[in-house]
């Protein structure tokens, strides 16, 4: 599933936009889920609350007082890994898109191969995107979250569930942690029966019996305490 945001501050343009997209969604067989906003600061305020919960942005280059162009730098900070494609009516700003990584551009009204061109790299771009372990995907019943790796600071298990905690926000999802942990691989280490850290995260050592990450203390087992050192301490190295 995609999930895409349109934003522009004409109702009209982002419904047409909206209905050429569920049609080239669906003559690729793809399912989507939509977000409307009207302008770029709506869209910026709603995604410090939802970090992660999009694929695909559909920014209209003129807008009010917020640009489009000005809107992608935020959002460029915000997530590297989100998609965007530029909407506009004149052809010669297109190339401005690129200063920013956007995918493409699209002419209004935008034709169907173009469309169709565009979800395509769209999808192969967050596919690229997982397969260069820089973001980790959480999924919780039809809900999924895309997070980027060097934002997560530790994975925490809970009975049936796993919490992924960011500096922003703990996205939760039913699992379990030796599982996380094999997926990711070595730059996270088991700390304790309940925490999985990245090892770039730690702020520092509480003697060998804790770790601080972003003001929070988290304990060391006696059974990982050797790999875990090892591990943060290969991280300090840059190894």
């Amino acid at each position: 599933m995609l999930r895409i945001a349109i934003c522009d501050d004409i109702y009209d343009a982002r419904l047409t936009l909206r209905s050429a997209l569920e049609r080239a969604l669906e003559r690729q067989g793809i399912r989507g889920r939509f977000w409307e906003f009207s302008s770029g600061e709506g869209l910026l305020r709603w995604l410090e609350r939802h970090a992660g919960e999009l694929d695909l942005v559909f920014l209209d280059l003129e807008m009010g007082e917020l640009s489009g162009m000005e809107t992608a730098r935020r959002l460029r900070g915000a997530d590297p890994g989100l998609q965007l494609v530029f909407v506009t009516a004149y052809a010669d700003q297109v190339f401005d898109g690129y200063s920013v990584g956007a995918l493409g551009y699209l002419l209004k009204p935008p034709k169907p191969e173009q469309l169709d061109a565009v979800l395509g790299r769209a999808r192969e771009a967050l596919y690229r995107e997982l397969d260069r372990d820089r973001a980790y995907v959480c999924r919780s019943g039809e809900t999924q979250y895309r997070v980027p790796m060097e934002k997560i600071l530790y994975f925490a298990s809970d009975r049936r569930q796993v919490h992924c905690v960011t500096a922003e926000r703990r996205y939760t999802f039913y699992g379990k942690l030796d599982a996380v942990a094999a997926e990711l691989g070595g730059s996270f280490v088991r700390v304790h029966q309940r925490y999985l850290v990245r090892a770039g995260a730690v702020d520092r050592l509480d003697g060998s019996e804790a770790v601080l990450i972003s003001g929070e203390r988290l304990p060391i087992s006696r059974s990982c305490r050797r790999e875990a050192l090892l591990a943060m301490t290969r991280a300090e190295l840059g190894e």
